[in-house]
């Protein structure tokens, strides 16, 4: 058997690859275990390094960039977390310290090392819900988080503004979900520390709710997202090329219709019968009478076009078994 050392943070005790993830609530570990499975049909295990004490290490592969020393040992990189959050991801400099780098980003694929991957999913599903079975009219379902600078393209902030319309303006049509609502949005400077800390007060001694429509976290999407006749899916940030995640894959195989805003060219990916485009409105006001419009008939073909779009060859590069098999066939040609 040949030994390499996966590297992801927080994970020890291979728990990157147990049923449910220890480490990251609520985190799916079939990724990981997909690529673990494939790895295996080679006759390669890896683990985590606690892992292979005291065996021969043949490589290093490293989930998202992180520091580390040069010893000679070959490594991989596997970058798919917005470089927004991990900077890592984008140096070109780091880069090129790899054999390979597995990354979606357009920007990175001039160099040599780089082989190109899309985020990937579980690609299975079953019969849909119709739209008059779906009691929840839309949803959002994100962990309450934010960019500790500005940053022009920031789509934390627009969705805390689809959020805030729906509350003002039509309570009883929007749901929201996730981890951390419970509590008023983070901040990083000394205003915006001392208002939430105002507000965390009044949480505690008033039982505030920052945000009137959360209905708490779920450890399961399907379990609203199959209720949902709508999902509102925000990507982190605006505009990379080719960076389109789980968010609209979770509302896809539910067969509940996104409202997607992310990628400026996922109509490159994703046909635009599966989904509405967030960028063709103006506010989330003309979107919700968008949606309100929008007839059990038409809900139907949406669903439809996203079932033919999940059996398509389209959808095939973010299968999970697809994202497995670039990566081990790329490092066995190595060997």
């Amino acid at each position: 058997m040949i030994y390499s050392n996966v590297h992801a943070a927080g994970h020890s005790n291979n728990s990157m690859f147990a049923a449910e993830d220890s480490v990251h609530r609520f985190n799916p570990t079939y990724i990981p275990r997909t690529l673990r499975e494939a790895f295996l049909k080679q006759g390669i295990e890896i683990n985590t390094p606690d892992m292979n004490q005291g065996k021969l290490i043949a490589f290093d592969l490293f989930f998202e960039g992180r520091e580390f020393a040069e010893d000679g040992i070959p490594k991989y990189l596997i970058a798919l977390e917005n470089p927004n959050i991990n900077r890592l991801n984008e140096n070109r400099a780091y880069c090129k310290r790899f054999r390979k780098v597995f990354a979606w980003d357009k920007r990175l694929q001039d160099l040599p090392n780089v082989v190109p991957i899309m985020v990937p999913n579980r690609l299975e599903f079953d019969p849909f819900p119709t739209f008059a079975e779906r009691d929840i009219f839309s949803c959002l379902i994100n962990a309450n988080k934010a960019f500790r600078e500005p940053l022009p393209n920031d789509l934390y902030q627009e969705r805390i503004k689809t959020i805030r319309w729906y509350e003002r303006n039509a309570p009883g049509y929007f749901e929201l979900y996730g981890m951390g609502w419970q509590k008023p949005a983070p901040a990083y400077d000394l205003w915006g520390k001392l208002k939430r800390s105002i507000a965390s007060l009044r949480v505690k001694l008033h039982g505030y709710k920052p945000f009137p429509s959360y209905r708490g976290e779920v450890r399961d999407k399907a379990s609203v997202m199959r209720r949902s006749k709508f999902a509102y899916c925000y990507e982190n940030t605006l505009g990379p090329d080719n960076y389109i995640t789980e968010k609209i894959f979770d509302s896809f195989l539910n067969g509940c219709v996104p409202v997607y805003w992310g990628a400026e060219n996922v109509l490159d990916h994703i046909p635009a019968e599966c989904f509405i485009d967030r960028r063709d409105f103006r506010d989330t006001a003309a979107v919700h009478l968008h949606l309100l419009e929008i007839t059990q008939e038409r809900y139907g073909r949406y669903q439809a076009d996203i079932a033919a779009f999940l059996r398509s060859e389209w959808a095939q590069p973010f299968g999970a078994g697809c994202f497995a098999q670039i990566i081990v066939d790329s490092v066995v040609c190595d060997r």
